[in-house]
């Protein structure tokens, strides 16, 4: 494929962490593409360097050297600001915990995406949220705060609000760890749905080898090194 069709491109992406002559280096020269559409999962053992890697994919910390782009957007040289405007509409987020807002109906957490770059709610807003909680089979719990909505229900909230400002790339960290078995599944054929409906691309960190293998390429990190 062109580099067009290329969503994110890390070429030797270094970490290092501490100063005064104590240092770790985390990243040891990570070299990753992601094309449109994808749907890969990342494995590897704890301490492996995942959550670095995911922090920096999703612009939240620099590498200490190395190149990034998403869209073709090299980022290194960009000022806070700009990051932070790049991975709004470039980068959704789904975690294990939800991190959904209490005091916020479902409707109103997946419209906070929206309403923080428009700085106020409009119809346009609550239409596209509306439409994505129907999605993801909540069109029954718009005004449901999350108290009230079970694990797998919260965890599709998240998912519906990562997908708002319809960005082309979503990093799902650990998405069903939280979660038994059949809802897991249920997650995991939803994410897969829409990568397939959508052609979103998505990097799914877990630990369930069972669930990496679904996916159509399984990326594994060792000791801060891809290695398969």
């Amino acid at each position: 494929m062109s580099d067009m069709n290329n969503i994110l491109q890390l070429s030797d992406v270094r970490k290092v962490y501490g100063n005064d002559g104590i240092t770790t280096e985390v990243l040891h020269g990570i070299d990753l593409t992601l094309q449109r559409g994808e749907f890969t999962a990342l494995i590897g053992p704890s301490g492996s360097g995942k959550s670095t890697l995911l922090n920096i994919i999703g612009l939240l910390e620099q590498p200490t050297s190395g190149v990034i782009r998403v869209q073709g957007q090299e980022t290194g040289t960009l000022a806070d600001e700009e990051l932070t405007r790049l991975r709004g509409r470039s980068i959704g987020f789904v975690f294990q915990f939800h991190h959904l807002i209490p005091a916020f109906t479902a409707l109103e957490n997946v419209m906070m995406p929206l309403m923080l770059e428009a700085g106020r709610p409009t119809p346009q807003q609550r239409e596209r949220a509306t439409a994505l909680l129907t999605r993801v089979g909540l069109a029954d719990r718009l005004d449901f705060k999350p108290a009230k909505l079970s694990g797998g229900q919260q965890q599709r909230v998240a998912i519906a609000r990562a997908l708002a400002a319809d960005p082309p790339l979503i990093l799902a960290d650990e998405p069903t760890g939280n979660l038994d078995t059949a809802a897991a599944d249920e997650i995991f054929k939803l994410l897969y749905e829409v990568n397939q409906e959508s052609g979103t691309t998505f990097l799914i960190i877990t630990h369930d080898p069972r669930l990496a293998h679904r996916c159509r390429r399984v990326v594994e990190l060792v000791d801060g090194r891809i290695v398969g």
